[in-house]
């Protein structure tokens, strides 16, 4: 990000390097005297967070605007699902069954990602591994750029080596996150996943059903997954949705399967953003 234009008075940047020059004494070694939004004691107060939520919405947009992402595929999928060349290695026997759709989610961002300009239906996951890397790593093998939305976490934190970099970046708050996954979206894809994966698809359910979103094409992978931990049929039935809700979403198996529906979806190939972003 740079200066895009000139103005007669100093910029911010170059203040704040003038700053770091000033002459060590008492005065300009007190915390008071540091230029505030350099000052990152002072930014990190909880009278701040207003502030840090802007700043935090405001970044990553401007970034993917300068990168030229007219709208997205989203990837919402487990962190702890591994490649099937690793499934041995998992933690139970229903991960390492379902390592075939870290390679379902791979094949989906090659074949999305090849149809992509570069601009539009561009992939993007939260940027950790499993599912995650699998879409990633999916969108390189294309030869093709991705996002990664990673946030701050006591594990599982670091971003997987397929994102590119210069479209990578790092959230303090999922709220935030979750309003970039959305944003441009212009295709929601749902692998098996956990407490994170169900947060993310729940979330965009809603704003679906209440017309708080476009609708777009929702897709789940895995129906014997999501039919075992959910009961959709009983939330009909109870009356807490309508039946109808339950069009909002479709099952699918393969990449091939999603692919096919995504291209039948009237606006897809050429939606570029949601109104109001």
């Amino acid at each position: 990000m740079t200066e895009n234009r000139s103005h007669p008075l100093p910029y911010a940047r170059s203040d704040r390097d003038a700053a770091e020059q000033v002459p060590d004494t008492p005065q300009t070694r007190a915390p008071s005297y540091r230029l505030a939004f350099a000052d990152e004691d002072f930014m990190c107060r909880p009278e701040l967070r207003p502030v840090r939520l802007q700043l935090e919405l405001l970044k990553p947009e401007l970034a993917l605007d300068e990168h030229g992402i007219e709208s997205t595929v989203v990837l919402f999928g487990g962190a702890r699902i591994p490649e099937p060349a690793k499934k041995d290695t998992a933690r139970t026997k229903t991960l390492a069954d379902l390592s075939k759709y870290y390679e379902e989610a791979r094949k989906f961002a090659q074949i999305v990602t090849a149809a992509s300009d570069g601009r539009k239906n561009v992939v993007v996951t939260g940027g950790g591994p499993g599912v995650m890397e699998a879409g990633n790593r999916g969108a390189v093998e294309a030869g093709g750029r991705s996002i990664g939305l990673n946030i701050v976490l006591p594990h599982e934190q670091a971003p997987n080596e397929y994102v590119t970099p210069e479209l990578c970046f790092n959230f303090h708050y999922f709220a935030i996150r979750k309003m970039h996954f959305l944003m441009r979206a212009s295709a929601i894809c749902v692998f098996p996943g956990g407490f994170g994966t169900l947060d993310e698809m729940f979330e965009t359910l809603t704003l679906i059903q209440t017309g708080r979103m476009d609708r777009v094409p929702f897709l789940l992978f895995g129906r014997a997954f999501w039919e075992k931990i959910i009961n959709w049929e009983a939330l009909a039935d109870a009356g807490t949705i309508s039946a109808d809700d339950l069009d909002l979403f479709q099952f699918v198996e393969t990449a091939e399967e999603a692919v096919g529906i995504l291209n039948g979806w009237q606006d897809y190939s050429r939606r570029g953003s949601l109104p109001g972003r």
